[in-house]
């Protein structure tokens, strides 16, 4: 006989001592749990008719939870990609009650074996060379905000920084002499180093020497010195590439984010002939599976592979009318 726990102080145990104390996970991640289970406990006191500070762990029964991730797909029209991220939140909770309540591993069982939902995986969406010289292009150089937008998209493009990565990025990651190359803590707090490319170099010195706004020390701010947001930097994106859409008119027809601009410099390096390996550790991938999307993604390499083999089939001949007399015999 299992007897009931509280579901409150296990969960904040998860998110304090399991989460934060224990294994030092990031902010974002904080941040992405924090909200699964606001919208957990908020559907259980709707279905339930208790106040989350009264329910029991043996209230996150599998069909419930089942129920819930339905209606966040239903009701809040999210993708099976975002479903599966609320998921592996509360998988990550379970996994740890099942130390805490050892008595409860039948109901944890049946949470853990939920399993994800399939999507489509479509191809990765990157620019061409002269798509990404377009963008570059764009920016007004006669002005402030212009000549830090051109930085920041070269840099973006050239390294594949994550936008996390670009908005938090300080004065002191750069190093622009011999060896020139950006500092990051990418994810799963893992340091890299990328080598910077001397365009990249020439640009971003010119920018350090624009005057400081407000006492930041990062190395891109808004307009009143403070750090940006994502939706800030999505809002120069969008302006830059309306703008280079006139010169460019293939660029009116794509989504272009700063995530385009990674898939586009582990494409450009893949297209150079540097191996999945070297990308991976480019681009902080955790596994080297990440980077065969783009691959997957890359047509000239299928069209060069295309080209060496020999093609099925015969060779097409030219028609050739029958006989008129067989013809007119075919007709009867």
């Amino acid at each position: 006989m299992t007897v009931a726990r509280d579901l409150a102080p296990l969960l904040q145990r998860f998110f304090s001592d399991r989460l934060i104390r224990q294994k030092g996970v990031s902010p974002h991640t904080i941040s992405s749990y924090r909200d699964t289970f606001r919208l957990l406990l908020k559907f259980l006191e709707t279905r339930l008719r208790k106040p989350p500070s009264r329910l029991l762990f043996e209230d996150l029964q599998a069909p419930l939870i089942v129920d819930f991730l339905d209606a966040l797909e239903t009701e809040r029209n999210i993708s099976a990609r975002s479903r599966n991220l609320r998921l592996t939140a509360i998988r990550s909770f379970f996994r740890y009650a099942a130390f805490e309540l050892p008595t409860h591993a039948a109901q944890i069982q049946r949470v853990l074996a939920i399993p994800g939902k399939r999507y489509p995986r479509t191809l990765v969406n990157f620019l061409s060379r002269e798509e990404a010289e377009a963008l570059l292009n764009a920016p007004d150089m006669a002005s402030w905000s212009g000549r830090r937008d051109c930085a920041l998209i070269l840099l973006a493009l050239q390294t594949g920084l994550r936008l996390s990565e670009i908005i938090t990025l300080k004065r002191d990651d750069l190093v622009l002499k011999a060896g020139a190359h950006v500092r990051v803590m990418g994810k799963g707090r893992k340091e890299r180093c990328t080598p910077l490319a001397k365009r990249t170099v020439a640009v971003l010195k010119q920018w350090l020497k624009e005057p400081i706004r407000g006492t930041s020390d990062l190395v891109f701010t808004n307009a009143r010195g403070g750090q940006f947001s994502a939706d800030g930097v999505q809002y120069i994106f969008a302006n830059q590439v309306a703008t280079a859409s006139h010169d460019c008119p293939t660029l009116a027809s794509k989504q272009v984010t700063p995530h385009v601009c990674r898939h586009t410099a582990a494409m450009e390096l893949l297209l150079a002939g540097v191996d999945r390996t070297v990308i991976a550790l480019w681009l902080g991938h955790e596994s080297i599976q990440t980077t065969q999307i783009y691959l997957d993604a890359n047509l000239a390499m299928k069209e060069e592979a295309l080209a060496k083999v020999s093609p099925f089939g015969k060779k097409p001949q030219r028609y050739k009318p029958d006989d008129s007399l067989l013809a007119f015999l075919k007709a009867l």
